[in-house]
């Protein structure tokens, strides 16, 4: 399964989920799906201005995690 979404997240306001204190990161995609998807999976993705741009989130059939992209 593919989602795509787009996530503009300053620094500050993402360093919860960075740290863990705060584990889903709520988004919405491009079809009105409301995803949450662990944090972790941002951290490469994190700049000194925070998380932005568009994804690609892949799931399994069995809806757990494959893969992250920035597209």
């Amino acid at each position: 399964m593919e989602f795509y979404f787009s996530i503009y997240v300053s620094f500050n306001d993402f360093l919860p989920f960075y740290q863990g204190v705060v584990k889903n990161v709520e988004v919405l995609d491009r079809n009105g799906n409301v995803l949450h998807i662990n944090g972790k999976y941002f951290r490469p993705f994190v700049t000194a201005s925070g998380i932005h741009g568009s994804f690609i989130l892949h799931l399994n059939t069995s809806g757990n995690f494959i893969s992250l992209n920035k597209i």
